[in-house]
C-alpha cells in the first residue's frame, strides 16, 4: 500500500513541491524509485533499496537525511560558484581575444588556471 500512498500524495501535491520518501526494506523498492527523492538506509537497508534510492545513507540514523540536504545544498552552491566563475574568465578572454588583446598564452593560462582554482574551490566540499 505504499506505493498507493505515495501515488496518492504525487497526484495531490502542489505544482513545486517535491516528494521524498525514506525506506530500508525490499518491499521500498518500488516507492523509493517512483518518489521524486528516495533515500534508502544503507547499512542494513536491502540491496533492491538501495538499488532503486537516489540517494544512500551509510547509517540508519533518520537525522542524517537533514545532514544529507545541508551536504547537497553546499554541494549545488559550490558548483554554482564554480561554472559563473569558468564562464565569466572565458567570456573575457573571448572579448579580450575579439578586440586582440588576448595572445594564446592568455588563453591556455585562462583554460588550466581556471580548472585548477575550480577544483580548488570544489575541496571546500570536503569539510
Amino acid at each position: 500500500d505504499k506505493l498507493d500512498q505515495v501515488e496518492g500524495l504525487m497526484d495531490s501535491r502542489e505544482e513545486d513541491a517535491t516528494l521524498a520518501f525514506v525506506g530500508d526494506g525490499i518491499n521500498d523498492a518500488p516507492v523509493l524509485a517512483r518518489a521524486d527523492v528516495g533515500i534508502a538506509m544503507g547499512a542494513m537497508g536491502s540491496d533492491a533499496a538501495i538499488e532503486a534510492a537516489d540517494v544512500v545513507l551509510m547509517d540508519d540514523k533518520p537525522s542524517n537525511v537533514a545532514v544529507a540536504m545541508r551536504i547537497a545544498r553546499r554541494t549545488l552552491r559550490i558548483t554554482r560558484q564554480n561554472i559563473v566563475f569558468a564562464v565569466a574568465v572565458k567570456v573575457a578572454i573571448l572579448a579580450l581575444a575579439a578586440v586582440g588583446l588576448a595572445p594564446m598564452w592568455l588563453a591556455v593560462f585562462g583554460d588550466v588556471g581556471v580548472m585548477v582554482l575550480c577544483v580548488l574551490n570544489a575541496t571546500r566540499a570536503l569539510r
